[in-house]
């Protein structure tokens, strides 16, 4: 297949593009840099030059595709309602261009959307439109192209996590660095659903192979992670002691971070193993937090 991907530089995606390649697949990675479509090049990627503030560059580079995977998205998360809103204006520009045809688009949304009861496994059955996370203008654009008769699928994503990146959690290191603590909301029993990058990866491929509208997926390899045995993992890296901030504090502790430090959003991944014969197998989140270098993070 030619399948074009946008956030092909990015974190997930750049896992994404071998993954692709080695199944055979032609890849058309976006970029918006020069420097991006350098380390297009030399990966044996063709470039195309697009940006999510442009929903014409999208839909060009989606009209000469056989399938679409986006995982591009802003994450400046001080304008986290207007990147969803961007989101969404991408994901409609990209279901333009395969209109009439039964061509796949893979779109990215979060666990949360599968959750109808914070507290409970978020499940794949489940698309809350009513969910307060903004990530949900992701979904409600596919759903809009479903009904359109595009071939919309959605991947959900964890905490995705290696030796170098985790998600929210990379975010809560320069927390702890800052405040000098490792710090967890009340008791720290609300939990964290968590994939490894590589398993993501390959869920991105076999969902885009699958092409199966209306599919939602769940890249979760671990299906709740408490935060307290988060921050004192952080706590072990850092050298930092780890601390209790009561649900009061929150906001003033983690800013921005408030809104999910404190949610229990754990996530199954039931259906998509047994749908896609798809089997997690990378070292989970803390073995990651415990192997990963702070100093070079730092640096």
């Amino acid at each position: 297949m030619r399948i074009f991907l946008t956030g092909a530089t990015g974190f997930i995606g750049s896992a994404i593009l071998p993954e692709l390649q080695n199944a055979g697949h032609h890849v058309v990675g976006m970029t918006r840099s020069d420097a991006g479509a350098k380390a297009l090049e030399a990966a044996g990627v063709e470039v195309h030059h697009g940006t999510l503030e442009e929903p014409d560059t999208l839909r060009e580079g989606a009209e000469k595709a056989d399938g679409v995977i986006h995982t591009a998205f802003d994450h400046d998360f001080s304008r986290f309602v207007d990147n969803c809103q961007k989101d969404s204006r991408a994901i409609r520009a990209l279901g333009e261009a395969l209109k009439g045809s039964k061509r796949p688009l893979v779109i990215t949304s979060g666990t949360g959307l599968g959750n109808a009861e914070l507290g409970k496994p978020a499940s794949e059955n489940i698309c809350n439109t009513a969910h307060p996370n903004p990530r949900v203008a992701s979904e409600l654009a596919g759903n809009a192209l479903l009904d359109a008769g595009v071939n919309v699928s959605v991947v959900r994503l964890p905490q995705v996590h290696n030796r170098i990146k985790q998600g929210l959690i990379s975010p809560l290191i320069e927390i702890a660095r800052a405040k000098g603590v490792c710090a967890y909301v009340g008791e720290g029993l609300n939990r964290f659903p968590a994939g490894h990058l590589r398993d993501v990866a390959l869920l991105y491929r076999l969902v885009v192979e699958r092409a199966e509208a209306g599919a939602r997926y769940h890249a979760v390899g671990e299906e709740g992670i408490e935060t307290r045995g988060i921050a004192k993992a952080l706590g072990r890296g850092l050298n930092l002691p780890v601390v209790s901030v009561a649900p009061s504090e929150a906001a003033d502790h983690f800013g921005w971070m408030a809104i999910f430090a404190g949610l229990d959003f754990p996530a199954s991944s039931k259906t998509t193993q047994q749908v896609l014969g798809w089997k997690p197998m990378g070292p989970g989140l803390i073995a990651d937090l415990d192997s990963m270098d702070y100093n070079a993070m730092a640096a």
